[in-house]
């Protein structure tokens, strides 16, 4: 155990290993590869204080975290520290309700790229300028999160709640729908909710509907090479229709494939 100092502080000292740990994939530099993750880390790491972040990316690489579950509103983790008994770590941000679900998913449904490639199990990066624009943000802002630790560590955060941040980050790589989870919509009623939605006039959003939300200088250069050519059979429910015993999906698939095919050379003029 650490020595205790007059104040009653616990110097640093070696934490206990874990068996079994949660080990950031990470090993070294930064953690979070997708645009999602690294958004939230650049967030983290503009408004809290080097030292305890990287101390805490050194116990989510070491596998100090023992556990972490992700709730609407809450993330609750259990991590080891050099004390025998483990600390209880729970992160808090706002959960949006049921209206403001309701609202948010109007918006997205306007926009028919940003709903098609969200059905098909991606994250518009211009979802984030489109929940702020709506009021609700879906990056926490500065001073939001709600940071709780058992352990002796005045600062906020410590490094045993870095550790868990650091971790989440990595969580939101593996599956984007946990940022929105955390907001309080799991990713089946979220796809649910965008393929019923409710009905509204076509004359009514003529305006907007086909709008991506994109300044022109973004829409320059080629397309995004990871968006797949069949992005709208992936967003529609299959038909229950076949050809020959053959899903109509499976006949129509390598069509659209075939459209970012490479183009045939022109012949002399």
């Amino acid at each position: 155990m650490s020595p205790v100092g007059k104040d009653g502080w616990f110097e640093a000292g070696t934490p206990i290993k874990v068996e079994g740990g949660i080990r950031a994939r990470g090993r070294r530099g930064t953690i979070g590869e997708k645009w999602w993750s690294r958004r939230f880390v650049d967030i983290l790491e503009r408004v809290c204080d080097p030292g305890r972040l990287a101390r805490g990316r050194a116990y989510a690489r070491q596998g100090q975290v023992v556990s972490m579950t992700v709730k609407a509103g809450t993330v609750e983790a259990v991590v080891q520290g050099s004390r025998p008994e483990p600390y209880t770590v729970e992160i808090e941000i706002e959960a949006y309700g049921p209206a403001e679900w309701a609202e948010l998913e109007q918006v997205i449904a306007r926009q028919a790229g940003h709903r098609a490639r969200l059905l098909a199990g991606e994250m518009p990066q211009e979802l984030d300028a489109l929940f702020a624009g709506a009021g609700y943000p879906l990056f926490p802002e500065q001073g939001e999160l709600e940071m709780t630790c058992g352990c002796p560590d005045w600062g906020n955060p410590c490094k045993h709640v870095s550790a868990v941040l650091y971790l989440l980050a990595e969580a939101f790589d593996d599956d984007p729908f946990l940022v929105l989870a955390w907001r309080g919509k799991p990713r089946e009623q979220l796809l649910h909710d965008l393929r019923t939605p409710a009905d509204e006039p076509l004359e009514d959003r003529l305006a907007d509907f086909y709008t991506l939300n994109v300044s022109a200088a973004r829409l320059k250069g080629p397309p995004t090479p990871d968006t797949p050519p069949d992005l709208l059979l992936r967003a529609l429910e299959p038909p229950k229709v076949k050809v020959r015993h053959i899903p109509l999906l499976d006949l129509l698939r390598p069509a659209y494939r075939s459209f970012t095919g490479p183009e045939e050379p022109l012949g002399d003029a």
